[in-house]
């Protein structure tokens, strides 16, 4: 009886530690499970049984019990801290905290779609076949197929693959269509580097002027410029892991103002020194962006009219934090064919149907590596200069987002491929992915 008393009290006791420990993760697991339920059934109109079962079904996520009623969500883990996701039309949905007003408005963007009669990719009237002689499309239709096998693992949602700025082949899981908007999490670091792009072009701000944010003056931090945040290098501490309470969780799951966390880090080293992947990084370039404008309401509508409805990105909404300050790191949505756009426009070097977004020489900039990260990563978007897939042109660069969500360029084959899903390396095998679709381009 003693010996079960003791094994009783040193169960409590472990049980007592491991749940002081980590007991501020339900934080960030309701936080989690409320807003990506809140946003995909918001903005996709999916079901709120099918997100449980495939998004949120995913390790600590799904210990979360989960509520929806339309315009939002709560969330809590075997009811304890509860979150709640609150959704609004032209911003998406926002995880709240206690210091939410239900009273504070944030402006929606003023948005002008365009309507017209031209194909895809120029507008959205479905094109006529065009066959390229030079494409077997058998060879295209397995490397579609194979992308969607095993799918238990691979976990695949979408594919399409332009050549030369037509639809060559696409594909899509059960669920999910052309219509359906899809979440690019870290695709939109790319989409947020554009908007300087399109500003550098207009002459309207030079990347190698200091930013200067407050109290940035007083040490080396001073030194820090728009080209060394667009790099990643600006040398300023940030943890970007998310499987502890990290920078990143904080920013994600806690921060009314997502702006901010990045620029009150310290610096640990002068700015070029070192490369480190940093999310507080895109969303303090948000808020940068934001300053640039006089109103809050020009500074919602700079993206839409800029380059998203601009290029016809009907589809695509970038969704906002507290504050009103887009998520330029993780939460712009559209659908896979928008998607496809976006890479267009960079394999087109900024050329849009006859009409300039931004400079060519911005391709070269965001496709040059960057010191210290191996050849792996240029201004906002990821490249492969290293050989990191062996079997794929060393040229190709790509919009990159968590779970494998991917906008590949490759300017010397003419393409841009896209795939959406829930699985990457090592489970999506990228290299193999590419290599089947590139044995079909002659």
């Amino acid at each position: 009886m003693k010996i079960l008393k003791r094994i009783l009290l040193i169960l409590s006791v472990l049980l007592i530690v491991a749940v002081y420990f980590n007991f501020p993760k339900l934080n960030f697991i309701s936080g989690y499970a409320s807003k990506n339920m809140a946003s995909t059934v918001f903005i996709t109109d999916r079901s709120a049984e099918s997100v449980e079962l495939n998004d949120n079904d995913v390790p600590l996520i799904k210990l979360a019990d989960v509520e929806t009623d339309g315009k939002s969500a709560s969330a809590s883990v075997f009811g304890l801290m509860e979150r709640k996701a609150i959704c609004n039309e032209g911003l998406g949905c926002t995880l709240v905290n206690e210091d939410y007003d239900p009273n504070t408005k944030i402006p929606a963007p003023q948005r002008v779609k365009q309507k017209n009669d031209l194909e895809f990719p120029y507008g959205d009237k479905e094109a006529n076949d065009t066959i390229f002689s030079n494409v077997d499309y058998d060879q295209l239709q397995k490397g579609l197929d194979h992308a969607f096998s095993n799918n238990d693992v691979q976990k695949t949602r979408t594919v399409l693959v332009t050549h030369k700025n037509h639809i060559i082949g696409e594909k899509y899981l059960e669920g999910f269509t052309k219509d359906t908007p899809i979440l690019g999490w870290s695709m939109t670091k790319s989409v947020l580097a554009t908007l300087y792009g399109i500003l550098e072009y207009q002459g309207k701000l030079d990347l190698n002027e200091p930013v200067l944010l407050n109290n940035w003056d007083k040490d080396d931090r001073k030194k820090i410029t728009l080209n060394h945040l667009l790099r990643m290098q600006s040398g300023l501490a940030w943890d970007e892991d998310y499987t502890s309470i990290s920078d990143v969780t904080r920013m994600l799951f806690m921060d009314a103002d997502m702006t901010k966390a990045q620029g009150e880090k310290v610096a640990i080293a002068a700015p070029t020194e070192i490369w480190n992947y940093s999310s507080g990084t895109s969303n303090l370039l948000s808020g940068i962006l934001r300053k640039r404008f006089k109103t809050h309401q020009e500074y919602i509508n700079f993206p839409y009219k800029a380059l998203i409805d601009k290029i016809g990105m009907s589809s695509m909404l970038i969704e906002t934090d507290m504050k009103g300050n887009f998520v330029g790191s993780s939460y712009a949505w559209a659908t896979t064919r928008d998607w496809a756009k976006f890479g267009l426009l960079y394999l087109n070097k900024g050329n849009w149907n006859g009409e300039q977004l931004f400079d060519a020489s911005w391709v070269d900039y965001v496709s040059k590596p960057t010191l210290h990260s191996d050849g792996t990563y240029g201004g906002h978007f990821w490249l492969n200069a290293n050989g990191k897939y062996p079997d794929v042109p060393r040229d190709l660069y790509s919009a990159n987002g968590y779970q494998g969500q991917r906008v590949f360029i490759i300017p010397s084959k003419d393409l841009v491929v896209v795939r959406t899903g829930l699985a990457e390396d090592p489970d999506f095998d990228i290299n193999l992915f590419l290599k089947n679709i590139l044995a079909a381009i002659k």
